[in-house]
């Protein structure tokens, strides 16, 4: 009989294990707090240890640098029961029912809670849990239930389930247990009042007490009012938190590896406003924060120059006062460099493929600059020169309105395609190595630049007609001309250009990138998100949810190299073609 004691023998197998010991995803557990001791139901650690994860205890400090640490470092969160809260967090008074409170874990529950959201950290929340959840993220909580016709608060034994909950079968928990009744045990008075506008309610009992809610944001959050670790059915509940955190950081540890750039964004349009591009600003899709939690590496931040319409002066059409489309540009690019001198810690300006690599081998995100819309020249060939000298990659020929360079796709055929001035600015933007990015324009504008310039061309945000008929979404042959050129099309997360009525989806980028990749092949797609001119879509609504769409692109089988194309890759392949004249 071997000695149970014989930690030696024990010592000697873990040696043996290391380093081929397989990698299990971290799951950090809320702290329960009692009586000057931080403790925990060993149903909690137990059941993630059998569902194949490795369990730590979070305790309950509301100490910043303790929670971010903690998120660095662990692939699940795991919401645990206990007291209830405090109704001063929800700006509520105690109603004479309410129970007891823990005033040690309100506060590092709800911060932790909404961090781990932001982060795309996948939650399981239990009990006290999915108040938690409801707490922090939008929703309401019934201080008490009181008297309804099911019992919430059992006295039989926890391991046995005493009511029923329905269950919605276009949900998570039904896709666990294939299900629409369970079987659960419950203890509790507090309910969720509300799930709020983040969550979708995915189970009741029978007295319509909400028993469940998971995010309708296409994020890994599950919440059960029941305790699954006593249960002998609770396990699949865990294994499903084991396979979301498992996906969660393969996911990190791909974004890490690869370059992911979105080759489109407006911030700028937001610089009026006040915003702080250095803080988590609720104005913006993109910041650094975002950025940070959505481990992107980098963006491609244009000035957007709106169409004057109706004989108005382009100083009328924005918020600044300037002389001028080109002093315009000039600001905002002024003011991109401001911020990023005040964050340089953090951020860097690229101008090439070599410098976005650098910056993110020394652990930095890039802006790079462009112009949307081509009268920011005003007119003047020059004036490319001296945007070339400021360093923008790319310049959206148009926007919303024929300009003097060419018809866009939503203006009156001034020209018939590119005018005269057009295309001395495409044998221009070659000479001085600019892409020539042709989102926005006409079709007949589209082939004359393509015939027009000697470098391959780009549409850095748009998306395919035949899955959305919009004037500014590209044919199938436009696609395939486009790719025979050695050119890229950069799919766009407008809702409009996306689908043709009703919510675009996550759902829905993946069927317009799958359909350019069907028509273009792997090596002409990406992503151009057009964040903060309107792009944002259910399940990749800011840059903090673009590890969302690296999961897609996993789920369905790309290989790192293809995630590497399409996260920026094939664009920089186009950009390192058209800067390589500078050298000549």
């Amino acid at each position: 009989m071997a000695n149970p004691f014989d930690w030696q023998s024990q010592l000697a197998t873990v040696y043996a294990s290391f380093p081929e010991a397989q990698r299990r995803p971290v799951i950090g557990i809320s702290g329960n707090y009692d009586e000057q001791t931080c403790k925990l139901a060993e149903g909690y650690y137990r059941s993630v240890q059998q569902a194949g994860g490795v369990p730590v205890i979070i305790p309950p400090l509301a100490d910043t640098d303790s929670i971010i640490n903690t998120l660095e470092h662990i692939d699940g969160l795991l919401l645990s029961g206990g007291a209830d809260y405090n109704p001063l967090y929800a700006d509520e008074e105690p109603i004479p029912a309410l129970h007891g409170i823990n005033s040690e874990r309100d506060l590092p529950e709800l911060l932790i809670t909404r961090l781990a959201y932001n982060r795309q950290i996948p939650i399981l929340g239990i009990c006290r849990g999915i108040q938690t959840l409801a707490m922090a993220l939008g929703g309401k909580v019934l201080q008490d239930i009181g008297q309804t016709t099911v019992k919430h608060s059992q006295d039989a034994n926890r391991s046995e389930p005493t009511h029923r909950v329905t269950v919605e079968k276009d949900s998570t928990l039904f896709n666990i247990y294939k299900e629409e009744k369970l079987y659960v045990n419950s203890f509790h008075h507090q309910a969720v009042g509300d799930a709020g506008p983040l969550f979708r309610v995915t189970a009741t009992a029978s007295d319509s007490t909400i028993e469940a809610i998971e995010s309708a944001e296409y994020k890994s959050i599950l919440g059960v009012q029941w305790h699954p670790e006593c249960l002998v059915e609770g396990l699949p509940l865990f294994k499903w938190l084991i396979n979301e955190a498992t996906a969660y950081r393969n996911t990190c540890d791909m974004h890490s590896r690869v370059l992911t750039l979105d080759t489109h964004c407006d911030t700028p349009m937001f610089f009026p406003k006040g915003v702080d591009f250095g803080s988590r600003d609720r104005q913006l899709l993109v910041d650094l924060h975002k950025m940070s939690e959505g481990h992107q590496d980098a963006t491609i931040m244009v000035c957007y120059l709106p169409q004057p319409k109706d004989g108005k002066d382009f100083r009328q059409m924005v918020e600044f006062d300037v002389n001028g489309p080109t002093a315009y540009a000039d600001l905002i690019f002024d003011k991109i460099e401001t911020i990023v001198n005040h964050n340089s810690q953090y951020i860097n300006i690229a101008r090439t493929p070599a410098d976005l690599w650098m910056n993110k081998h020394r652990g930095l995100k890039s802006i790079m600059l462009g112009i949307e819309n081509g009268i920011a020249l005003d007119g003047k060939l020059e004036n490319l020169q001296h945007f070339a000298e400021r360093g923008i990659v790319y310049m959206t020929l148009c926007h919303n309105g024929d300009n003097d360079i060419c018809d866009s796709a939503r203006g009156s055929q001034t020209h018939h395609g590119v005018s005269a001035f057009g295309r001395q600015v495409i044998s221009e933007m070659n000479r001085l190595g600019i892409m020539v990015d042709m989102s926005h324009a006409g079709e007949k504008s589209f082939y004359d630049a393509l015939e027009l310039s000697n470098q391959p061309i780009v549409c850095s945000h748009s998306s395919c007609r035949v899955l959305c008929d919009h004037p500014r979404n590209l044919t199938d042959d436009q696609m395939r001309a486009l790719a025979q050129k050695g050119g890229v099309m950069q799919v766009t997360l407008y809702n409009g250009f996306l689908v043709k009525d009703g919510e675009a989806t996550i759902e829905d980028a993946m069927r317009h990138l799958e359909h350019a990749i069907d028509i273009m092949g792997i090596d002409h797609v990406g992503l151009g998100t057009d964040f903060d001119g309107d792009g944002g879509i259910r399940g990749l609504g800011n840059s903090a949810e673009l590890l969302h769409f690296t999961r897609q692109l996993m789920a369905r089988g790309f290989n790192e190299s293809d995630i590497q194309k399409i996260w920026g890759g094939n664009f920089l392949r186009v950009m390192q073609q058209v800067q390589s004249v500078r050298k000549q």
